[in-house]
């Protein structure tokens, strides 16, 4: 049996490659060992969705288990909207909309079309200002991208993790302190 990537490593290795593993050097410890004020608002935050609380209607398909044989990928949505046959990825505080926010959501999105349901919008939503930005469903470009960043991840797992010298990037990296 193969090993299936999880797709929230896509945006760490986005963010930074090394994050990857420096992430399961501490997956051994309690989160409140390393997780910083934005880690910990984005769990609280998050709680209701794992807890399938954030609506009763049954439309909304929360934390649902996703999977792909393609790409070797597995996770959970956030919200699946299904009247409206959209993907809504939730976030604390959107200030740009990142590549990792991007490729989450195409991760979610090929899962989910692989699984047999049809997503025709797909939205990161800012919890903080109540604002939702629409992403474009992938083209043959973003696709493509979208499978180097999978297969940059596989590799990534395999190997040596490069250290990534962006100053700007690892003055915000809860790992900076592992990495340096």
């Amino acid at each position: 049996m193969e090993a299936y990537i999880p797709i929230s490593l896509l945006n760490d290795y986005i963010f930074c490659p090394r994050s990857i593993y420096l992430h399961s050097v501490y997956n051994a410890f309690n989160t409140t060992t390393y997780h910083q004020t934005p880690q910990v608002v984005g769990r609280i935050k998050h709680e209701n969705i794992e807890n399938q609380t954030y609506s009763s209607a049954k439309r909304y398909l929360q934390a649902m288990p996703i999977y792909s044989e393609k790409y070797g990928l597995m996770g959970k949505i956030d919200i699946y909207d299904t009247e409206t046959k959209s993907l809504i990825e939730r976030k604390t505080k959107v200030n740009k909309i990142y590549d990792g926010y991007k490729y989450q959501l195409y991760a979610h999105y090929f899962c989910l079309t692989e699984m047999g349901y049809v997503v025709e919008n797909m939205y990161v939503h800012s919890l903080t200002d109540n604002k939702r930005y629409l992403i474009s469903l992938p083209d043959k470009e973003e696709t493509a991208r979208f499978e180097e960043v999978v297969n940059g991840v596989k590799e990534a797992v395999a190997s040596e993790m490069p250290v990534l010298n962006n100053p700007a990037k690892c003055a915000n990296c809860i790992y900076r302190p592992l990495c340096h």
